[in-house]
């Protein structure tokens, strides 16, 4: 077992979000102690040790990601297909918007405003023709937070992994998931 050093635990710390004094009291140690620690001014004792790691464990546990949100049927369309088969599977599926997908790489987006404003003539042109920029992608380790700070400014957010779409995830799914 490899203990980790001073720097480790700062950085866990902070990656969760954690102030020195939240880490201090779910551990039972003191905040000074923690930021001695953190600062290479003491050596704990193992048991002290034990109950930080532990601390930022549960911590870790606590944190809601992607992977715990996403959608993985990510309803999409082709950038080739025509524009009347976005809105086919919009209805279909009861969407406001789907994501543009090419070889599993989000590359746009289309949503029902997009489609408000074409005359009948363009829903036989591609949806390349019309569509808007893609969601924004991450991995499936973000956390609950980045997640909602995107989806104040984009309708989804798609989650990539080695370059390919896995999942989405909408307002919806936060919400079904807090309640």
């Amino acid at each position: 077992m490899e203990l980790p050093t001073p720097e480790d635990l700062r950085q866990r710390r902070t990656d969760l979000g954690l102030t020195q004094s939240e880490l201090a009291e779910t551990a039972e140690v003191s905040q000074p102690l923690i930021a001695r620690i953190e600062g290479g001014d003491v050596d704990p004792r193992l048991s002290t040790l034990r109950r930080i790691v532990n601390a930022l464990e549960k911590a870790e546990s606590d944190v809601v990601r992607a992977d715990d949100l996403m959608n993985e049927a990510v309803v999409s369309v082709a950038p080739e297909e025509p524009v009347s088969e976005a809105a086919k599977s919009m209805e279909e599926e009861a969407y406001s918007q789907l994501a543009v997908i090419q070889d599993g790489i989000p590359v746009g987006s289309i949503s029902q405003s997009d489609l408000v404003h074409l005359d009948s003539e363009s829903r036989d042109e591609p949806i390349e023709q019309h569509m808007s920029e893609s969601f924004p992608t991450v991995s499936k380790d973000a956390t609950l937070d980045e997640i909602s700070n995107l989806l104040e400014h984009y309708k989804a957010v798609m989650i990539t992994e080695a370059g390919e779409t896995v999942g989405i995830i909408t307002e919806a799914d936060i919400a079904a998931r807090l309640s």
